[in-house]
């Protein structure tokens, strides 16, 4: 009987945390993300693409994976994960190691669409982390979705 017990507890505790057990994001995930974002703008165009992208609760917003876009001058148009964000210049914005990231997602913006490494805090752990974008141009924005490594 205490053998029964203690099997149904821990199938019970099993069950619990696969519940907490969230798959982590790739880089496949990341790239699907904006290129979603790119189909929306042109499906529905620049004022509420930018707007979609920022509603937290928005089809643009999923666990860590969050869009944000940036115009030429790195100013931030939209975010999904930090309003506050939106409006500010963040073209001189260092990462952790004093890294001009967001000069680089512009410069690879212009250039068409890639990858850019930095580090940044993550919404979920609200711990620095490095982070790894997909970067790509649509019109005269730069639409970025990263994953944490």
């Amino acid at each position: 009987m205490k053998k029964m017990i203690a099997l149904i507890m821990a199938g019970i505790l099993v069950i619990c945390l696969a519940g907490f057990a969230v798959a982590a994001a790739t880089k496949a995930d990341a790239e699907a993300m904006v290129k979603k974002g790119i189909a929306y703008i042109k499906a529905n165009g620049k004022d509420k693409a930018l707007a979609e992208f920022s509603n937290p609760k928005g089809q643009f917003v999923s666990g860590e994976l969050y869009i944000f876009a940036v115009d030429s001058k790195g100013i931030t148009v939209a975010h999904g994960a930090n309003a506050k964000l939106i409006g500010k210049n963040m073209l001189d914005l260092k990462d952790a190691n004093g890294k001009l990231f967001m000069q680089e997602i512009v410069k690879v913006g212009k250039q068409g669409n890639g990858w850019v490494e930095y580090k940044w805090t993550n919404p979920i752990s609200s711990k620095i982390e490095p982070k790894i974008a997909y970067v790509q141009a649509e019109g005269d924005l730069t639409v970025v979705c990263g994953i944490y490594k």
